[in-house]
């Protein structure tokens, strides 16, 4: 794996079934209907930058980063990006997929002139919190508030 030659690129519609079959591994069951809605949201030209990108080894996906770039939203003057959803193949964990994935999106992010980049990670999720706290990630001065509907 880690001599094999790895290509970043942004993604296109045709990586959907790819990325299907990634996240089911994670959620443990497909979500094709959200990732229809997902993709055809981040390729849409008039609405968003397309930020997204994901990772071919020998011309297979074996990973994806997805993300969003805001100007002005929340109140925040300056260009912000999120990162929302990253997967990675589980054949491909472990061989520094998506630490690649993740530098060549702030890359990206950097040169589209964004200053900060936001993610949320479940307080209980240690090994993803552990991965971003390795990639320059630290807590935020912001506060996530949620509030549960009835």
């Amino acid at each position: 794996m880690p001599d094999q030659k790895r290509v970043m690129r942004v993604l296109r519609q045709s990586d959907l079934d790819a990325i299907v079959a990634i996240d089911a591994f994670a959620s443990k069951e497909p979500r094709r209907e959200y990732y229809e809605r997902k993709i055809a949201g981040i390729l849409n030209k008039h609405a968003n930058i397309n930020t997204s990108i994901v990772c071919e080894i020998d011309g297979k996906v074996v990973g994806f980063i997805m993300g969003y770039v805001f100007f002005g939203e929340f109140g925040i003057t300056d260009a912000t990006a999120t990162i929302d959803t990253l997967g990675v193949h589980p054949d491909s964990r472990k061989h520094g997929v998506a630490a690649e994935m993740l530098e060549t999106f702030l890359m990206n992010m950097k040169a589209a002139g964004v200053k900060k980049v936001y993610t949320l990670v479940n307080w209980d999720d240690f090994g993803l919190e552990k991965f971003f706290a390795m990639n320059r990630f630290v807590p935020s001065k912001r506060i996530n508030l949620e509030c549960v509907l009835p």
